[in-house]
């Protein structure tokens, strides 16, 4: 009897029996698409739970309302970066036939640090305009932002890689130029990390402004990717 996830070759005539060979199996996609998608819904809908009115601020609601808007543009800028990641999910699993064991872990660390991104919200939206705090909060934010983008072209470099369940429409070059629209993103997070470092405000600014440069190239290259089978890409 041979274990699930194993074959064994036929032995020659006069032969030992070999050892079973291990083929790896690639998971079902839907099964991670529907787990990725749970945890994106349930990230973006916990940035909006961090929005509250101080309790006490009856006598002055719209005051204590204007007065929220660092959170307003904390849950701005995390909501954009949620979608362009998911965005970006969405066309990678588009490329793929199936999900390995190592595209598979690639991909929950991509949903853990998106799951995370709502306490860095929190954090920027609380102390963004108070001095020393506000730089802290600031860089901390940027850097979640900066290890979600390099995970996210990590799944791109790795599709590149893995033949085995690339879609065999899906070419190198392809791939290949979908990864080198990525590296900008990359560059422009160090650059508004060191921006933040200096003035943390205009650090934030320069986080929105990724944000939306992000969601304008992955669309594009979302939609030059055809329907394939077990995957699709929202309109």
């Amino acid at each position: 009897m041979t274990e699930p996830g194993h074959t064994t070759v036929a032995p020659a005539p006069g032969t030992e029996s070999p050892a079973p060979v291990h083929r790896a199996r690639a998971l079902p996609k839907v099964r991670v698409e529907a787990f990725s998608d749970g945890v994106f819904a349930i990230a973006i809908t916990l940035l909006v739970l961090e929005i509250a009115v101080p309790v006490g601020q009856e006598h002055d609601l719209i005051g204590a309302l204007v007065a929220l808007w660092p959170a307003y543009l904390a849950y701005a800028i995390s909501f954009l970066t949620i979608g362009w990641v998911w965005v970006g999910h969405t066309a990678i699993i588009a490329h793929v036939v199936g999900i390995d064991r190592i595209l598979v872990r690639l991909n929950l660390a991509l949903l853990m640090a998106v799951a995370f991104l709502p306490f860095p919200t929190k954090l920027m939206g609380e102390y963004l305009g108070k001095s020393e705090p506000e730089r802290v909060a600031v860089i901390f934010y940027g850097l979640v932002l900066l290890v979600i983008e390099l995970l996210l072209a990590w799944m791109w470099r790795y599709v590149l890689q893995a033949h085995e369940i690339r879609h065999p429409d899906v070419s190198d070059d392809e791939l290949a130029g979908v990864q080198s629209r990525m590296l900008p993103g990359i560059a422009l997070f160090v650059v508004a990390l060191g921006v933040s470092f200096v003035v943390p405000t205009v650090g934030v600014l320069f986080y929105l402004a990724i944000s939306v440069f992000l969601l304008i190239p992955v669309r594009s290259i979302r939609g030059a990717v055809p329907g394939r089978g077990g995957g699709s890409t929202p309109a």
